[in-house]
């Protein structure tokens, strides 16, 4: 795999390996800290450099509790971890690893609400910081969505816009702004964009699922790429719709009793795994652009393992802008056969 290629990543949970956790997740009676997350985290990186794997989203919980209004106890854990921090950020540099992070759903800066605003801002600011103490640059960000409408779409964007000024520098140098499959298209946070110059996050399924402007795709995305300043790579959202029928529990009417029923699938659901000829066709419509790939597949890490040796079986030269060769088909013949074998790890609803 070519140095300097367009790096493939996943988010926060290793399907791969059961015994590898993305962050501490203790009760706070137990006493849970950012300093054992990072260990997780240590490991987790040496995975990723064993199948040669250049980016991941770090769990928004690593630092659990650390910004938690009723437990101040734990408010100073990531200054404590300093130089855990610092460490693991030179070994993600020293193995070329990309790293992120993208705060909850609870994150929200446009609220109408100031006290949710305040507390939202405290969370960015805390994975900010976090960031920063890694020494990462400018590459390791923060991935956000607009929010809310609150009824009124275009007074909520503008509200976004408006609080963009206010946010800590530290926080402003990170974040990075992301349209969404239900409220914000891509039109709205090129809007925002122009208002405020947030870095934007394209997302692929999401474009599908609400563009009601009808922008051409290959442009919007041209458009997002380029909010990103020169020497600074841009990353993206990849993932391919569920095409299942879904299974639902309902409850009959007259017996009252539940039964099973099947509906078609929801096209803003997320598959388990990438349609590599969808991919393809994606990437070469793409061709001529250079940004790194962040996989939402539910099955995560699987799911790369198994797109790679899938592009170079079919699209050979899309695999090249991933600096895939003939040389690495052993390696991921390999991942592709550990698949077969089957995992313990239990998909994320939530992805």
């Amino acid at each position: 795999m070519n140095d300097g290629a367009m790096r493939l990543g996943f988010p926060v949970k290793v399907m791969a390996r059961a015994d590898l956790k993305s962050n501490d997740t203790r009760r706070w009676q137990k006493n849970p800290h950012l300093k054992v997350s990072l260990e997780y985290l240590d490991g987790i990186l040496d995975h990723l450099a064993r199948h040669k794997i250049g980016m991941y989203r770090m769990s928004s919980d690593l630092a659990p509790y650390a910004t938690h209004p009723g437990m101040p106890q734990f408010h100073g854990m990531v200054a404590e971890s300093d130089a855990e921090l610092r460490a693991i950020g030179e070994k993600a540099r020293r193995l070329d690893i990309r790293l992120s992070f993208h705060p909850s759903q609870f994150v929200l800066l446009n609220s109408p609400d100031p006290e949710l605003t305040r507390k939202s801002v405290w969370d960015l600011a805390s994975q900010a910081e976090m960031l920063d103490r890694m020494e990462l640059g400018p590459e390791a960000v923060l991935v956000t969505h607009v929010g809310g409408t609150y009824g009124d779409r275009e007074a909520s964007r503008a509200r976004w816009a408006e609080t963009w000024p206010t946010l800590p520098e530290h926080v402003r140098r990170r974040l990075v702004l992301e349209h969404d499959d239900l409220r914000f298209s891509a039109a709205d946070v090129l809007w925002i964009h122009e208002r405020t110059g947030v870095r934007l996050i394209f997302d692929y399924q999401h474009f599908w699922c609400l563009n009601p402007e009808r922008l051409d795709m290959v442009e919007a995305l041209r458009r997002i790429l380029a909010t990103w300043p020169d020497g600074v790579r841009p990353k993206l959202h990849y993932s391919s719709p569920r095409t299942e029928l879904r299974e639902l529990k309902r409850r009959d009417r007259t017996t009252k009793k539940l039964k099973t029923v099947l509906l078609p699938p929801v096209w803003t659901g997320h598959a388990d795994f990438t349609n590599p000829f969808e991919f393809a066709r994606f990437m070469r419509d793409a061709d001529g652009l250079v940004f790194d790939v962040m996989l939402e597949s539910k099955a995560k890490d699987l799911a790369l393992m198994k797109l790679r040796p899938d592009l170079l079986r079919y699209a050979p030269d899309v695999a090249a802008r991933f600096g895939l060769t003939s040389s690495d088909t052993e390696l991921l013949e390999a991942d592709e056969a550990s698949l077969e074998e089957g995992t313990e790890g239990e998909l994320d609803e939530a992805a």
